[in-house]
């Protein structure tokens, strides 16, 4: 039995198409994520299996009960944790967490060996609103409502999203731990350098999948020599570069640009000299070209010019 099985799966707001054909499978115990930037359907996609809405087309099972028939038994098993934080803001901590636990006819004291690693950070400010809270107290709090009735699976929707670097490193620290008691946990998130937290991953963009592996593997599947590219002026740098006649792609990276070549054949060495000669001739005297290892983000750039491609 899969934890997830999606197949075919469609979903259409009008005209716009939000998820296009959705194919994946999740195993149970397994840490996976959903990567990709807003719009990209992510959201529809767990909305349909917490049961929230209704699919189009197609069909999709959570812990083998289909999303569409079995709503109130899967609503039992499933946690769910949205992307905007929907607890109740002039509650304190521990009135929303008590308030969630006896919805589901439970209590915080039967589920504390589950919910302590969180709780224990939340409990200097038990008696403080939980609209007082910091973002990453927020997503601490919402984490422990969707955990207290000891869901089966457990569906997080962006949830670092608007929280500080620590916070999100807390964060995923937190899921590490619940994925060691054998819970299902499937994570959708924009930011790319999270995506080496999951075991397996799905690319998701404007509703298609355009991978599902692990990270490294589609971070491998990159499948060209890429090159980092420097110098001090970076905009005009990156106009130039573009200029090239040899250029493939050029896209920004942190301080520097991701440079591919058009050129078939041609060493990696042999495409950084000819590189940096054409820079320095275009004023660029201190330009730096280095063959440099993809991300998962450079395939996700270079999969989005590639709608077709299977999944």
């Amino acid at each position: 039995m899969n934890a997830v099985a999606i197949e075919h799966l469609v979903k259409r707001f009008e005209a716009t198409t939000a998820l296009d054909d959705i194919n994946i499978e999740v195993a149970p115990g397994e840490l996976f994520g959903f990567i990709g930037p807003d719009g990209a359907g992510k959201t529809t996609l767990f909305r349909i299996l917490v049961t929230l809405i209704l699919p189009d087309a197609g069909r999709a099972t959570v812990l083998d009960r289909d999303v569409t028939t079995a709503i109130w038994d899967l609503r039992r098993r499933v946690g769910y944790m949205p992307g905007r934080f929907s607890l109740y803001p002039d509650l304190s901590v521990e009135e929303n967490l008590r308030f969630f636990a006896s919805v589901f006819g439970a209590s915080v004291e039967q589920q504390q060996d589950l919910i302590a690693p969180i709780y224990d950070q939340l409990a200097p400010f038990s008696d403080r609103r939980a609209g007082a809270l910091s973002g990453g107290m927020k997503q601490k709090l919402a984490l422990c409502c969707a955990l207290v009735h000891r869901p089966e699976i457990l569906f997080l929707d962006e949830p670092t999203t608007g929280v500080d670097a620590v916070s999100r490193r807390e964060f995923w620290e937190l899921l590490d731990r619940l994925k060691t008691t054998g819970l299902t946990i499937v994570v959708s998130t924009p930011y790319m350098d999270e995506a080496d937290r999951c075991g397996r991953v799905a690319l998701i963009q404007r509703g298609r999948i355009l991978g599902v592996d692990a990270p490294a593997r589609i971070a491998a599947s990159f499948g060209k020599p890429l090159f980092t590219v420097y110098a001090a002026e970076r905009y005009p740098l990156l106009l130039a570069t573009r200029e090239y006649e040899h250029a493939a792609t050029v896209f920004p990276f942190g301080d520097t640009l991701h440079y591919t070549d058009r050129r078939e054949g041609v060493q990696p060495d042999e495409i950084a000299v000819n590189l940096r000669e054409y820079l320095q001739r275009r004023g660029f005297a201190d330009a730096e070209v280095q063959q440099t290892a993809p991300t998962i983000e450079d395939t996700f750039m270079a999969r989005m010019g590639e709608p077709e491609r299977a999944a």
